[in-house]
């Protein structure tokens, strides 16, 4: 070994080498036929590091207050506005699933408020009080303008004023809430559209039926527990960001850009209201945690028998902190999982991901279309798809493990 052998490169000789490596890396992946498919609007996400507590209070905004400028659509084309300001009371509002954040609320309005009238639902909509719903109010106390928020569909209260009003509870999914009645009140609907709205009922929603006119109503997924999960969307189609992108633009009619050539979708708005605020509202999303279950809502000496069945049978599925094999890729066929695949043929995979477990004690049912009521109903439909061969002791100690998650 020489003296030279210990001293370092020279700057042209790390130039050269830089370029050298760089060569051979194109050379592999031009030769692999190497191709990047990029969603537009949504960037490569990464789930490593800190998130910045700016960027998730800026987050919180957008979640809770940000309609994209949909008002084009809820206003402009389905004239929800005038429907609100003279027929929905809060009595109305909170049928059909409405929440109301006590917090906007002043102090003892509530002892006074005539909760028959639509003008007391101006009046909190002026408050910034409906959850999930952004109105303009005019001098006159007329609305001008309304659109809807994230907030909507993925958050609740806590009912601690009176059922339908209390505290928010962000990430939590509205399984009261009928969006589908909701958009049916619209004058601009033909009957028979209206008639496929009004029967999805509460806590469901097709985040298809205006793309591709046919109707499988899903459940609402919670969007807590998201910080470890890869794809969140029932049949695992692109990370959190494009679901964040594609609702937003394609389902809520804000104005912004989404394509996906998969699904023939290019939508374009100059400007563009939503892909600026997707890493902020994705922060925010991942800093909510699944809810803890209440204490002494499971048989803790259950659970834990219930834990080893679980390891012994459903582990392979239900990996690492996610909770789900689709973090590593995977997907399940619907006959692999005993699933209707009705929702799924009309995707880009064709298949479902295996459902990461978060928060399951706070919203039932289960499934992507809520075909289980119950846990037991879930664990029930696995022990026969499967062939687990639990028996009934089993099953009932697996149900008291996942109320645990």
């Amino acid at each position: 070994m020489t003296t030279r052998d210990h001293e370092p490169m020279d700057a042209t000789e790390y130039r050269r080498l830089v370029a050298t490596i760089a060569a051979f890396l194109v050379a592999i992946l031009v030769g692999a036929g190497f191709a990047v498919q990029t969603l537009r609007g949504v960037r490569a996400e990464s789930h490593a590091g800190g998130l910045s507590p700016a960027m998730i209070a800026q987050g919180q905004r957008i979640f809770r207050f940000d309609t994209f400028g949909d008002e084009k659509l809820w206003t402009d084309q389905l004239q929800l506005h005038t429907v609100v300001e003279h027929s929905v009371d809060p009595t109305t509002a909170l049928s059909v699933g409405l929440k109301v954040d006590a917090d906007a609320l002043p102090p003892g309005i509530l002892d006074t408020a005539d909760l028959t009238s639509p003008a007391t639902t101006v009046a909190m909509l002026k408050l910034k009080a409906v959850v999930g719903l952004q109105a303009t109010v005019d001098a006159d106390n007329h609305i001008t303008k309304l659109g809807v928020t994230c907030a909507l569909c993925h958050s609740t209260v806590d009912d601690s004023v009176m059922p339908g009003i209390g505290h928010r509870k962000d990430g939590w999914p509205n399984r009261d809430l009928d969006v589908g009645r909701i958009i049916a009140l619209s004058p601009a609907l033909p009957r028979a559209k209206k008639a496929v709205y009004n029967g999805w009922g509460p806590g469901k929603y097709d985040p298809r039926y205006n793309i591709d006119g046919l109707n499988t109503p899903l459940v609402l997924p919670p969007a807590h527990g998201l910080k470890h999960i890869r794809n969140e969307t029932y049949t695992g189609d692109a990370p959190i960001s494009y679901w964040n992108a594609y609702v937003a633009v394609t389902q809520m009619g804000g104005q912004g850009n989404f394509a996906d050539p998969r699904l023939g979708i290019n939508v374009t708005h100059t400007p563009d209201l939503v892909t600026p605020k997707l890493p902020a509202l994705r922060a925010y999303q991942l800093s909510l945690r699944a809810p803890a279950p209440p204490a002494g809502s499971f048989d803790k000496i259950a659970a834990t028998r219930g834990r080893a069945v679980f390891g012994q049978h459903c582990i392979s599925c239900h990996v690492g902190a996610s909770g789900s094999d689709n973090n590593g890729g995977k997907l399940h066929a619907p006959a692999e999982t005993g699933m209707d695949g009705a929702y799924a043929a009309r995707t880009v995979n064709k298949a479902y991901r295996t459902t990461p477990l978060r928060g399951l004690w706070q919203h039932p049912p289960y499934f992507h279309d809520g075909s289980a009521a119950t846990l037991e109903d879930v664990v029930a439909h696995y022990d026969q798809v499967r062939a687990l061969g639990l028996s009934q002791a089993q099953r009932r100690d697996v149900v008291e493990y996942l109320k645990t998650l």
